[in-house]
């Protein structure tokens, strides 16, 4: 009987473990590290940065502000402080360069959860369904803004998961910790990816963002694939790897530019033959090397 192919294990077996897990210990590392600068002032008085993920200030003076709450913040009639602004601008030229939606795999607190319910699934090897288009998020992004201008309330920010983590940080989940159970279970019983890569209108703002930025995932070396699949098994996009790394009989480029991106890395991690890099947008390939086949 031929033995069932283990997702990830030949990239162990030839870089190492560090090596086939660097890009997922290192966002982990990103998101417990914000986590704690938010909690080291009201738990030990140590104010390196003063709010939360919606609006803050680094040393008590730097601003940063979510584009996305600001605005729905004007939709909703209400003209921020020119503080806010400032914040957003910092924010959004941040992600113009790494990525937009490198806020969902690096920052978001609710990718954790996410990420846990994608680990089991595949461990449990649930069946791959789709039942949602991943069209759903950009619906719902355009009912989060027009709903603000009709009730002049921040409407999503009331059941929005990631705003109710950090809330649930400062004074205590309460009925929160139900709606992250909620989200885990439909990410592993019902959609895989289904609520970061579906639904969430945040990931869809992001997204926007991501069509203009700098650093991208490279399928550089994609006359190496061995055809194992295990970047689209990981990745919580799948689709988006196609053109980059089978798109060479159609002269379609390395780059994967899809706005969808997180820039998560996990596809880097988890090829056993370095088909992949984070680069930039100038130094990816437009065109294959070789003809195109007619």
């Amino acid at each position: 009987m031929k033995e069932r192919h283990s997702l990830g294990q030949e990239a162990i077996n030839k870089k190492g473990w560090f090596l086939a897990n660097r890009f997922l210990l290192l966002r982990r590392s990103v998101q417990l590290l914000i986590l704690t600068l938010f909690l080291l002032g009201p738990l030990a008085g140590i104010w390196i940065i003063e709010g939360n993920l919606s609006a803050s200030l680094l040393f008590s003076a730097v601003p940063f502000t979510d584009p996305f709450i600001l605005l729905q913040s004007i939709t909703a009639g209400h003209l921020p402080l020119f503080q806010a602004f400032l914040g957003a601008a910092i924010v959004v030229v941040f992600y113009l360069v790494v990525g937009g939606r490198v806020f969902c795999s690096w920052v978001c607190p609710v990718n954790l959860i996410t990420d846990a319910a994608a680990w089991l699934r595949r461990k449990l090897d649930l069946r791959k369904e789709k039942v949602l288009s991943n069209r759903w998020r950009y619906w719902i992004l355009a009912m989060v803004m027009i709903l603000p201008v009709f009730t002049g309330v921040l409407s999503w920010e009331l059941i929005n998961p990631v705003s109710a983590f950090h809330r649930g940080l400062f004074f205590g989940m309460g009925m929160a910790w139900i709606v992250f159970f909620m989200l885990f279970l439909f990410d592993l019983l019902a959609v895989e990816n289904g609520w970061c890569s579906h639904l969430c209108p945040m990931g869809a703002f992001y997204s926007l963002i991501n069509r203009f930025s700098l650093i991208k995932v490279d399928a550089k070396d994609r006359e190496k694939c061995t055809n194992c699949l295990d970047c689209f098994s990981v990745c919580p996009e799948p689709a988006i790897l196609q053109g980059p790394v089978h798109g060479q009989k159609h002269n379609i480029g390395t780059l994967v530019k899809d706005i969808t991106c997180t820039n998560c890395g996990r596809c880097v991690d988890v090829c056993a033959v370095n088909v992949f890099k984070i680069t930039t947008v100038f130094n990816g390939k437009q065109v294959t090397d070789q003809k195109v086949e007619r």
